[in-house]
């Protein structure tokens, strides 16, 4: 893997990577850093963000989200109209690894809480989160080619959670956004409350 654009601080910093076998170019394009935020969004065209037909895939990845209450839920939903309305009509699948601190309880399972049929509501990436300090989330998120205005917008993604009652949960989503207009913004935010902590970083993947 051949590395550019590094910075002084070295890989950390780097705003580009070179192609890994083929799969393409890494390119970092924005950071978003919660402080009680209700909302955070990426929207297309605005605060140096790219979100169109630049990139084929995106990628983002969240670090240590935090709610401001307990029992929030941290999840994402789409807009096709530059961020007026977070509303398009989504269907996707769930399921969850889950362990708790004791080792008394473990489980492999479907979650049916999680998915989404034909609901243009928040796509959850977590559940039951709890706003100790050592409850949060981390993970990523990919949605592919959200500027065709031929197809449906697929997206998956992976979150890692200290849950409410000390469990350690981790949820695959995947899904689309039933839409063939393109997808020009993103937001996150709680199904309660807001993102009292956490960053949120957008990459985009070129084509090799």
């Amino acid at each position: 893997m051949s590395i550019i654009k590094l910075n002084n601080n070295g890989v950390k910093n780097a705003t580009a990577f070179g192609s890994i076998t083929g799969l393409g170019t890494i390119q970092f394009i924005k950071k978003l850093t919660a402080s009680s935020s209700a909302t955070l969004s990426f929207v297309d065209g605005a605060s140096s963000v790219v979100l169109d037909n630049t990139y084929k895939e995106y990628v983002f990845t969240f670090k240590n989200i935090h709610p401001s209450i307990d029992n929030a839920e941290f999840g994402f939903n789409l807009s096709v109209d530059s961020g007026s309305n977070y509303n398009v009509t989504k269907t996707s699948s769930a399921f969850v690894a889950y362990h708790n601190e004791s080792g008394s309880d473990a489980a492999l399972t479907y979650d049916t809480q999680m998915d989404l049929a034909q609901s243009t509501g928040l796509q959850l990436l977590t559940r039951d989160l709890g706003n100790d300090n050592d409850q949060n989330a981390s993970g990523y998120l990919h949605l592919f080619n959200p500027s065709s205005t031929t197809f449906v917008k697929h997206y998956l993604g992976v979150c890692n959670e200290a849950q409410l009652q000390d469990y350690i949960q981790t949820y695959h989503i995947a899904g689309y956004g039933n839409t063939t207009s393109a997808v020009d913004a993103v937001q996150f935010k709680m199904s309660s409350g807001n993102i009292d902590a956490g960053t949120i970083k957008l990459y985009g993947i070129k084509d090799s």
